[in-house]
């Protein structure tokens, strides 16, 4: 068992089909992501970042390799245990937001919540500590399309943390938002990440989130390029 990280992959592959062509889209990553790291997964279209965090996520399998999260090997698992162990485990922040248009903002947040059988008064509670978080008090009422981008971004973040997972998982989180709405959010990440120690892994081209992360990991034709700690 690999117990020495939050995240651990050992030889991860994955090879699509296209065309009946092969496509190696990542092609051998090992590493070792630790507790509470700001994490930024860097690198040009094509060089396997989203397929990467999707392995890491067990949303897809790798070809070859494993993954542990949290000391739990993820082939290791049924279906429904991967489910539920992602459901408990990992907050996810789409460049999409993702958020379901005919629920409330309170609604949105605490779905996942209710996934989990946590009682009505408990996510009260929580949504509404996290709204004031996040910097939207008073918003639980509204729905997701009378809200603008920055705010929408701001309910799935919210929705993200609410359930109190160990890892953040988060695919271009700013690539549909201006720069200084974009800031915004980096920074309040950047707090949130420092008073929960939540572990936070972007997939970015954005040159905002690679100058905040105090970890910059460079993937190239789907290997792992460069590797740099920040103080």
């Amino acid at each position: 068992m690999k117990n020495t990280g939050v995240i651990v992959t050992e030889g991860i592959k994955k090879v699509y089909s296209e065309n009946a062509v092969p496509v190696h889209a990542l092609r051998g990553i090992d590493l070792r992501i630790q507790s509470g790291e700001f994490t930024a997964l860097v690198g040009p279209s094509g060089s396997g970042k989203t397929t990467f965090l999707n392995i890491i996520s067990g949303l897809d399998t790798p070809t070859e390799g494993k993954v542990w999260l949290n000391g739990k090997l993820l082939s290791s698992m049924s279906g429904n245990e991967l489910s539920d162990f992602r459901r408990d485990n990992i907050g996810f922040i789409f460049q999409a937001y993702n958020l379901i248009p005919v629920l409330t903002v309170e609604e949105n947040i605490e779905y996942i919540m209710l996934l989990q059988s946590v009682p009505k008064i408990e996510r009260h509670r929580r949504v509404t500590a996290m709204l004031e978080e996040v910097g939207l008090a008073g918003f639980a009422d509204r729905k997701p399309p009378k809200l603008s981008g920055g705010q929408q971004q701001r309910v799935a973040i919210a929705r993200a943390m609410v359930s109190q997972p160990t890892i953040i998982l988060a695919d271009e989180p700013t690539a549909n938002l201006d720069s200084k709405t974009g800031t915004e959010l980096l920074d309040m990440m950047m707090v949130l990440n420092e008073q929960t120690g939540m572990t936070f892994i972007f997939s970015t081209h954005e040159q905002m989130v690679m100058d905040r992360a105090k970890r910059l990991i460079l993937l190239k034709d789907g290997q792992v390029e460069s590797d740099e700690i920040r103080s």
